[in-house]
């Protein structure tokens, strides 16, 4: 049985493209126009994964307003913004609302298809028993399952974006290391500007700082990049 996406997008053209693309991938796909008949139609069945846009007709911020709905209904469905706006402070907004990841509409249609497919992998993952066989890094207080992507500092789960998952495995690996900026879009398998890669550091140190306020394996090699600590 097919993967059911839900998009919700106001502009019809654009989400006919997204709508065609992930049905040459093979998934099953619902198209609302607006937050009110997305969330009626989420009430009675809950998709594999969203993907939303900010911006919805007359609402500035409706996006935000579905996701945060959409999160207390589904706590582990995949939400992705897909949207033009690449402000610094949306993106922050979108992912402290609880998306799992946020990608603006220049993303190429494999990019978005591999970022879905990973999200959609851990989803599945998370709702099995751990296993014996599973790959899980551990440094400390930090547990890495890379089989189900997820991510527990103390004991206790961090959620991350799939971005931020890989950023935090690359520095995990080598403790002590500096890795830089260009090691790290490479991890993430994404392509990032600086201030991208500074502000997805931030925002995986609040996540940590949530869980155990007095976290700081994050350290930066001002100049250089950021490593974990070896201590």
């Amino acid at each position: 049985m097919s993967r059911h996406i839900a998009i919700v997008e106001d502009e019809p053209d654009i989400a006919a493209n997204y709508r065609d693309a992930f049905q040459r991938y093979g998934f099953t796909v619902s198209h609302y126009e607006d937050r009110s008949s997305a969330l009626a139609a989420f009430r009675l069945q809950i998709p594999d994964l969203a993907v939303i846009d900010v911006g919805l007709g007359n609402e500035i911020e409706g996006g935000f307003d579905l996701c945060r709905e959409l999160r207390s209904m589904a706590p582990e469905l995949p939400i992705v913004f897909l949207t033009a706006r690449d402000d610094e402070l949306d993106v922050i907004s979108g992912l402290r609302l609880g998306a799992d990841d946020y990608l603006t509409k220049d993303i190429s249609i494999a990019h978005m298809m591999a970022r879905v497919n990973a999200l959609l992998r851990r989803a599945e993952l998370t709702r099995k028993p751990r296993e014996e066989s599973d790959e899980v890094l551990t440094r400390g207080e930090l547990e890495i399952n890379v089989d189900r992507m997820t991510v527990s500092w103390a004991g206790k789960d961090v959620s991350l974006t799939v971005t931020e998952f890989w950023i935090v495995h690359c520095l995990a690996r080598h403790p002590g290391q500096v890795r830089n900026r260009q090691q790290l879009m490479d991890a993430a398998r994404t392509v990032l500007d600086n201030n991208t890669v500074t502000s997805h550091i931030k925002r995986i140190r609040k996540k940590f700082q949530a869980v155990s306020p007095e976290f700081s394996a994050i350290e930066t090699a001002y100049g250089m990049g950021y490593r974990w600590s070896a201590r």
